[in-house]
């Protein structure tokens, strides 16, 4: 089966620390992109309202010059495949507007595909289970071998609102900190508050996003598995 990711040891591989890019991708498969109403002018718009470009570069080169070692998952498929941070079922908020985990709607809320539920199975079998569960084995594994994992969940987001966003309103700092109630430690707002205070950047927690990856068979159950989102303001 060809994989929808790449998972990256950097530094020499003695660390906690998991930094995933679910977003950075622009890849479609052919069968896929078939399904897609936008002719290639209007992929490629929606492709560059909705990758967070170069999070992937962030990663790998904020590592390098920390001199860390960290393992990364990085999606090398667009989020128009599907978008692996979404659940799967009626709880996911986003569903309003069309973009649960496989995107009826674009990020103007135009059609982006005609609703086919069998069709959105397909792809949630072939590809949001397989990459959920690559990601919940690297936290398993990094969880075995240290007894904790710290996930960081790389983002970017735009400096005006997109359409499709459900709070126009909301203050959008320079960089953005998701949290978790139960798996994102206040040392671990702390730690991220302090990476960034001498950008001068404005720094908010969960504004205009809010929350962070945890894989479902931990989440809110074990408190070993911490998390916070990162997202940093695209014009900077």
């Amino acid at each position: 089966m060809e994989s929808a990711w790449t998972i990256t040891q950097v530094g020499d591989g003695r660390s906690p620390l998991i930094v995933h890019v679910p977003h950075a991708g622009t890849w479609i498969p052919d069968e896929a992109r078939r399904d897609l109403l936008l002719d290639d002018v209007g992929l490629d718009a929606e492709l560059a309202c909705m990758t967070d470009w170069f999070t992937d570069r962030l990663a790998s080169d904020g590592l390098a010059l920390a001199d860390a070692s960290a393992a990364v998952i990085a999606n090398r498929a667009s989020r128009l495949l599907i978008d692996p941070e979404r659940f799967v079922g009626p709880e996911e908020p986003m569903l309003a507007v069309g973009m649960g985990a496989v995107y009826l709607s674009t990020s103007d809320r135009r059609q982006l595909r005609v609703e086919d539920p069998g069709r959105d199975e397909r792809l949630i079998t072939r590809w949001f289970d397989p990459y959920a569960a690559a990601l919940t084995a690297l936290v398993d594994q990094t969880l075995s071998a240290y007894g904790w994992a710290v996930i960081v969940d790389l983002h970017s987001f735009p400096s005006s609102p997109l359409p499709y966003e459900l709070d126009h309103s909301a203050h959008r700092p320079g960089i953005c900190i998701g949290t978790d109630p139960f798996h994102t430690p206040t040392h671990l707002i702390e730690a991220v508050t302090e990476a960034f205070a001498g950008s001068g950047w404005d720094i908010a927690t969960d504004t205009p996003f809010a929350g962070t990856y945890v894989p479902l068979s931990h989440l809110g159950r074990t408190p070993e598995v911490t998390s916070v989102m990162v997202e940093v303001r695209r014009d900077l």
